[in-house]
């Protein structure tokens, strides 16, 4: 199961508890995680660091 089942444990929370103002914070917090991830060992990191 693994991380699906961490992601469905997650959905099942916010859909049962009504807790959708959660929602916009963990899509930010994953694609912030992605940038970062994506960025670390390219050409376009010292402009990302310039946003922060």
């Amino acid at each position: 199961m693994g991380k699906l089942g961490i992601l469905r444990e997650l959905w099942e929370f916010l859909r049962v508890r009504k807790k959708w103002w959660l929602a916009p914070i963990l899509i930010m917090l994953i694609l912030l995680g992605l940038l970062i991830f994506f960025t670390q060992s390219s050409a376009v990191a010292p402009f990302i660091y310039t946003l922060f």
